[in-house]
Parts: structure tokens; C-alpha cells; sequence
């Protein structure tokens, strides 16, 4: 009698600890599978590498804090060269896109409007950066850059169509200026949010630039998990 009352109990125990395994097994499965962390390039100059910050001050540090605080598992590369032409873009961007990266920020041109360079020259690099991302499928948000009134209205014209063009083109996610958190893209009006050189933002510019260009980036990285 007694043996009987304590096999018994053992066989109902093993049936529920088996069952609630199997529950659990099969809500495991019908969750949803973890997104896996997005990888995003951003890809451009000075601007985007840092110059003149502590390395955690920069834009790239503090974009990718900007993410992670709103629940995004997201690994922002810098891929940012001071001095970096879209020619210089254009030259690196192949080796630049390894195979880890889900999508890239474009932020290139400042440096080709500081030399004067022409803007077909720069269309025509900037073409070949798009290009080059879209052959490996990987998603881009193109930022743009507007061109100072001292080389006439026909080059600013012509530079500043640049980038909805491409945007368009492409179907590329498009970001209208950089420095839009700022105030309108003139650095006159927010010095005080610029280093002494009147180029490069300080650590509060960069702050007041990533909220502002944050939810683009958002998007950019829901259009990568989305693929």
C-alpha cells in the first residue's frame, strides 16, 4: 500500500514536471527571436570623427549613447577621416563596407565646399559611395551638407541639390544638414556651441546635433532590421 501511494505520487509529479517542460519549451519557440545587434557605418570626415574631443565626446560615442538610452542594440563604427574629401570617401568605401555592416551614415562634402571643389566632381563621388552600398545591400542615410554664399549663388545652388538627388535616387533615407540641430545650418548663429576654429562643434553642439539627427537614424536602423 504504501509502495503504491509513493509510486503514484512519483508518476503524477514526473507527468506535470514534464508537462510544464513542455509548456515552456513551446512558449520559447512562439516568442519572438531576439533582434540581433545592427552594425551602422558612419561614414564621413572630421565632423564625424571627432576633431578635436575626447574620443567619448564625439559625435559617434555620443550618437551611439543616444540610441542604447532608447533600446536600441546598435554598434556605431567610426568611420570618420579628418580631412576627407567625398573623393577620399569614395576611394576607401569599398574596404570600408565589411560584411558586419547593416547600414551607414553619409556625412561627406564639407571639405570638398571648403576647397571649392566642383559640384559635379562631388555628385559624381558621392554616386559612387551609394552605389557601393547599394550593391551590398546595405541601407544608408545620406546627410547634407549647404554650401556657403561666398562662391555665388550657382554653386550653392548646384552643391545643396546634391543631396535629395541622391537621396532620391537611390531611395536612401536623407537627413538635410548636419549642423540643422544647431540652428538652421549657420554656424554664426550657435558659436557658442563651436570649438574656438568656428568648424568643428563642442561636446554640447555635438549633443544638440544627435538629437536632432537621432530619429533618422532610427529609422535608418528599423529599415535595417526590417531586411
Amino acid at each position: 500500500m504504501g509502495f503504491s501511494l509513493f509510486a503514484n505520487n512519483g508518476f503524477s509529479y514526473g507527468v506535470k514536471a514534464l508537462r510544464g517542460k513542455v509548456v515552456a519549451a513551446f512558449l520559447l519557440a512562439a516568442s519572438p527571436v531576439a533582434a540581433e545587434e545592427v552594425t551602422v557605418l558612419a561614414f564621413g570626415d572630421s565632423l564625424t570623427q571627432g576633431f578635436g574631443l575626447p574620443e567619448w565626446e564625439g559625435f559617434v560615442p555620443q550618437l551611439e549613447d543616444w540610441l542604447q538610452e532608447r533600446g536600441h542594440d546598435v554598434d556605431v563604427v567610426n568611420g570618420g577621416v579628418s580631412g576627407d574629401t567625398t573623393a577620399g570617401g569614395a576611394a576607401r568605401v569599398d574596404w570600408s563596407l565589411t560584411p558586419m555592416v547593416d547600414a551607414m551614415i553619409v556625412t561627406l562634402g564639407g571639405n570638398d565646399m571648403l576647397r571649392g571643389i566642383a559640384p559635379e566632381v562631388a555628385r559624381e563621388n558621392l554616386d559612387s559611395i551609394l552605389q557601393a552600398a547599394e550593391a551590398r545591400d546595405v541601407d544608408v542615410l545620406l546627410v547634407g551638407m549647404s554650401a556657403p554664399g561666398n562662391y555665388g549663388p550657382e554653386y550653392k545652388q548646384a552643391f545643396d541639390a546634391i543631396y535629395p538627388d541622391l537621396a532620391e535616387k537611390y531611395n536612401t533615407l536623407y537627413f538635410k544638414d548636419f549642423f540643422a540641430g544647431l540652428g538652421g545650418g549657420d554656424p554664426a548663429e550657435a558659436q557658442a556651441h563651436f570649438q574656438p576654429d568656428g568648424i568643428h562643434p563642442n561636446a554640447e553642439g555635438v549633443a544638440r546635433i544627435v538629437d536632432a539627427i537621432g530619429p533618422a537614424v532610427e529609422d535608418l536602423i528599423e529599415r535595417a532590421e526590417a531586411e
